[in-house]
């Protein structure tokens, strides 16, 4: 069995991967943005589970939350789940890029990790230059997580790094009239921390209900994705 952590797992496709990844006898830490959250968590579980806390538009306490992690771990898989949209752009930037590029830098690495993409990331923009934190949208937000998790995977060939599109899901993000099978977003998780197909066993795809999908041509720009590590890395010093 194996150990995971999943950020943003209080409700959506988060909560539903945390489950059933439970269900199948995996060791599984999840995650809230505050105590009230993790509080309610508990109690919509089956099984009795670690629940970290931290606000992931706090770089303080995302550094927390990497120490948390790294004393629990380490991990076989964390999937990268939580996400915001109609929030400041900031929060945006921070929640949806920032979170899942320090986590993934300052987190013992484990054999697998998972970026919770979308198809909207491919009408984000890629920045020429400098990046204006008040213009950055949700679909700039999933183009740039997609873009690091193809980066992590280029540079960490030993490990699987993928991204999953969940589809639109009737979540509290995606709302009640969501077409998209909501079984198909959180079990292609559970898939791709878990799975043992020959599929599943690769590394820097993006993948839309366990299968590949091409991605926006423009993650694999390099100058883009120098642009983007840079812009990471200014704003998660200490």
């Amino acid at each position: 069995m194996s150990k995971i952590f999943i950020t943003g797992s209080t409700d959506g496709i988060g909560f539903l991967a945390a489950k059933q990844l439970l269900k199948e006898g995996h060791e599984v830490h999840l995650h809230a943005r505050n105590e009230k959250r993790a509080s309610d968590l508990r109690q919509k579980l089956e099984k009795e589970a670690p629940v970290l806390t931290a606000d992931l538009s706090d770089i303080n306490q995302i550094r927390r939350l990497a120490r948390e992690l790294n004393d629990f771990g380490p991990y076989d898989a964390i999937i990268h789940n939580a996400g915001v949209v109609s929030v400041p752009s900031e929060v945006i930037f921070t929640v949806n890029v920032l979170a899942p590029y320090m986590l993934t830098k300052l987190v013992e690495k484990p054999e697998r990790l998972v970026y919770l993409s979308s198809s909207m990331h491919r009408g984000g923009n890629a920045f020429e230059s400098e990046l204006n934190l008040q213009e950055v949208n949700y679909s700039d937000s999933k183009l740039y997580l997609t873009t690091l998790m193809r980066v992590f995977a280029q540079q960490n060939p030993e490990l699987y790094i993928n991204a999953v599109d969940p589809g639109w899901v009737p979540t509290k993000m995606g709302g009640s009239g969501a077409p998209d099978d909501l079984r198909q977003g959180y079990e292609t998780q559970v898939w791709l921390a878990t799975g043992q197909d020959r599929e599943v066993l690769v590394s820097g795809k993006y993948f839309y209900h366990k299968k590949q999908q091409i991605p926006n041509s423009i993650i694999d720009n390099v100058a883009f994705q120098e642009r983007l590590l840079a812009v990471c890395e200014a704003y998660s010093r200490e």
